[in-house]
C-alpha cells in the first residue's frame, strides 16, 4: 500500500506545481484517471474482460495476475489448455474458444463443405466450456468466395441450427464475430451488423448471437451507437480497439468510448466488454489498465 500512497502523493504534487488556477483540462481529466486506475475498486456498469493474444509477449500466468490487480474479472479467446491457469486467479473467460476449424476465420459456416468438422469439434468442446462454468464460445462466418448473402445465411443457419440442441443441453451460446472486410479480414462474411441479425432470425435461437467488435464495426459500416441502439439483442458480447490502428482507445483515436459505453449499459446489456486493442507505447499493462478506466463508466 505505501507504492499507492508514494504514487497518489507525486500525482497531487504535478497538480499543486501546475497551479489549480491553470490547471488544463486535460492533465486533470489525466490526474482523474490514473487515480482511479491505482487499484481494482470499479464502479460495476461495466464487466471487463480482456483478449489475451494483444499481450502474447506475457506469460499467461502472469498475466493473470496483473488482470487482476487492475480489477479486471476475466481473460477470453482461450482455449480449454489455459483454462486452469485462470481459474487460478479466481478469473472467468467470457469468450472461450475451441481447437482446429472451430478457430479459422476464413473457413467457417456459409461453405457447407466445413459443417461436419465445425459441427464435431463445436459439439466436443461446447461440454468442457460448461464444465469449466462458462456459456459462450466464439465462431466465424468464413470468407464470401464470391457467395451471395443470401446463400451465405442459408449455409450458415443450415449448419448452426444442427448444434443448437447441443448448445441448448449445456446452456453455451455460439458467438459469431462481426469482422470488417475492408482492412483486416479482406472477403470475410459477416461483415455487417444488418447481416448478422439477418442470420441469428434465420437460425431462430437464443443460443446463437454475435460479437459486435466496435473496432471492426467502425471500420466497416460506422455509425457505432446507432447500430448498438437497433441490434442489441442480437449482440452477446462486445470487443474495443482503437480506429485507426487498433491501438489504444484514448484521445489519440476517433472513437469516443464513454459514450458508447453508457449507450450499451442503456440497452441492459449485463455481459462483459473485451478490451481487444494492441498496446503501442511500450508498457502493456498501463495501457490495459488505460482502457479499462476509459471503459468504467460510473
Amino acid at each position: 500500500m505505501k507504492s499507492l500512497s508514494n504514487r497518489r502523493k507525486a500525482l497531487k504534487n504535478m497538480a499543486a506545481v501546475a497551479g489549480l488556477g491553470t490547471f488544463s483540462s486535460s492533465l486533470a481529466h489525466a490526474f482523474a484517471a490514473s487515480e482511479k486506475a491505482l487499484g481494482p475498486q470499479l464502479n460495476g456498469k461495466i464487466n471487463h474482460s480482456v483478449c489475451k493474444w494483444c499481450y502474447s509477449k506475457i506469460p499467461l500466468e502472469t498475466f493473470a495476475q496483473e488482470c487482476k490487480k487492475i480489477g479486471l474479472t476475466s481473460i477470453e479467446l482461450l482455449g480449454p489448455e489455459e483454462w486452469p491457469v485462470i481459474k487460478k486467479y479466481g478469473l472467468t473467460c467470457a469468450l472461450p474458444w475451441g481447437e482446429g476449424l472451430t478457430r479459422s476465420i476464413d473457413k467457417g459456416f456459409n461453405d457447407p463443405k466445413n459443417h461436419e468438422e465445425l459441427i464435431k469439434g463445436f459439439e466436443d468442446v461446447i461440454p468442457k466450456v460448461r464444465a469449466a462454468g462458462y456459456d459462450k464460445i466464439i465462431c466465424f462466418s468464413g470468407n464470401r468466395r464470391g457467395m451471395s448473402d443470401y446463400d451465405g445465411i442459408r449455409n450458415c443457419a443450415e449448419g448452426i441450427r444442427k448444434l443448437i440442441p447441443t448448445c441448448e443441453k449445456h446452456n453455451v451460446t455460439l458467438v459469431m464475430e462481426l469482422l470488417n472486410s475492408k482492412v483486416n479480414h479482406k472477403d470475410y462474411m459477416c461483415d455487417r451488423t444488418e447481416w448478422g441479425a439477418a442470420l441469428c432470425e434465420a437460425v431462430g435461437s437464443e443460443k446463437f448471437k454475435l460479437l459486435y467488435d466496435i473496432y471492426h464495426m467502425q471500420i466497416q459500416e460506422g455509425d457505432v451507437i446507432a447500430t448498438i441502439k437497433k441490434y442489441h439483442k442480437y449482440i452477446a458480447h462486445y470487443h474495443t480497439g482503437g480506429v485507426p490502428g487498433r491501438h489504444e482507445i484514448d484521445e489519440t483515436q476517433e472513437l469516443y468510448y464513454p459514450s458508447i459505453m453508457k449507450a450499451i449499459v442503456e440497452t441492459g446489456y449485463k455481459g462483459f466488454v473485451g478490451q481487444e486493442f494492441v498496446p503501442s507505447r511500450g508498457d502493456d499493462l498501463a495501457s490495459l489498465k488505460q482502457g479499462v478506466t476509459i471503459c468504467d463508466i460510473a
